[in-house]
């Protein structure tokens, strides 16, 4: 075979310049495609991998909480801590979970009116982080703990129609402070056992860090520095289900948390002072206009009102829903169909009105 001066040996050509033109062509764009399909699957092993990194430990409240009525056992002196229950100031006693597992803690009496006047005090659990850093959890380290007002079953009832009204909040956004209903043994160290239902609630610092940001401390913000959707459903929440024992300026029963963005995030909790709970001991406010926390008043809030009709919306959107979480197995018959017909009394009433009315009483 001849070979030109200028051309160089078959071996050292590229090993296509030979093929016709049609051919390098198709050569060429497989080639391409097949690059760019490698890349495609490096980036979808890389999102993989980032995908799969194990998650952040979960806290003790998740622990204990991944199913409704988890049994669990506090022992401590009670019958000094009710006697100390103004006090701050922490005893020591132990808690143990479903699997058996006890923790040493020190636990005080929490909250302001409950604590005062309820039967047994909120309590305020916190735990030893070094304990929780070795089982792999976070060091978030406290629990409040709710019980009835009564040492009764209707007062075990009043309990579990408050956690419902966390539930149904929980169930309109994600924005919110976790509940769970768990099933207590109280031992009280000088003597006595209590088995009741009880509340564990979500600590404020956990509530701040699962949503990304901090918690707010100061009072009197104003109102249209806050996250304007999330304080207007806030308000509606409080207004539907009759609670007026709540205030933004003072932070009383509302938790503000503060994200990265500069967001201002609002959150109701404690709602035993509610027409949907109405616990006989639950009265209205006095600057309310209401007769009984079975009407309805709507907080004087200088709120957007896109912000209010999407809160409306939000309501209706989730009426079934609504429905279905009042119809709970631990409370009776009575109980359910007194929550429902006070919450279709508000929809009924609403019909396709925009915005709530100032007051909405019990007459249809």
């Amino acid at each position: 075979m001849q070979f030109s001066k200028n051309s160089a040996p078959l071996h050292d050509q590229p090993f296509y310049s030979h093929l016709p033109a049609m051919l390098k062509k198709l050569l060429i764009a497989a080639c391409m495609t097949a690059l760019c399909f490698c890349c495609l699957s490096f980036a979808c092993a890389q999102s993989l991998e980032s995908r799969t990194d194990p998650p952040p430990p979960r806290t003790i409240f998740e622990r204990l909480t991944v199913k409704e009525g988890t049994p669990i056992t506090l022992s401590l002196d009670m019958t000094t801590l009710i006697a100390q229950k103004k006090s701050r100031d922490y005893l020591f006693g132990s808690f143990t979970d479903d699997q058996g597992q006890e923790y040493k803690v020190e636990i005080r009496a929490s909250g302001k009116y409950r604590r005062m006047k309820a039967i047994d005090p909120p309590l305020k659990i916190k735990f030893k982080k070094k304990t929780l850093k070795k089982e792999g959890l976070s060091s978030l380290n406290k629990l409040k703990i709710v019980l009835p007002w009564f040492d009764t079953p209707l007062g075990e009832e009043y309990l579990v129609r408050e956690y419902l009204a966390y539930k149904i909040y929980e169930h309109l956004t994600p924005i919110h402070v976790r509940c769970r209903l768990v099933q207590l043994t109280l031992n009280n160290t000088k003597g006595g056992t209590k088995n009741t239902v009880a509340l564990l609630v979500e600590d404020e610092d956990e509530t701040a860090g699962r949503l990304g940001g901090k918690l707010v401390t100061r009072y009197g913000i104003p109102v249209d520095s806050l996250e304007m959707q999330q304080a207007a459903l806030t308000t509606v929440y409080q207004y539907f289900i009759g609670n007026t024992d709540w205030d933004l300026d003072m932070r009383r029963n509302v938790r503000i948390v503060e994200t990265p963005d500069g967001r201002m995030l609002t959150m109701p909790y404690d709602f035993d002072f509610s027409g949907f709970v109405n616990a006989p001991y639950a009265t209205p406010a006095s600057d309310s206009g209401i007769r009984n926390v079975r009407e309805r008043s709507l907080k004087k809030i200088e709120l957007e009102k896109d912000a209010v009709e999407a809160a409306v919306k939000t309501l209706r959107s989730h009426q079934e829903a609504i429905k279905e979480l009042c119809k709970h197995s631990r409370v009776s018959e009575k109980a359910q169909q007194e929550m429902l017909n006070y919450t279709e009394l508000y929809f009924r009433k609403m019909g396709n009105r925009r915005t709530p009315p100032p007051t909405m009483d019990t007459q249809e």
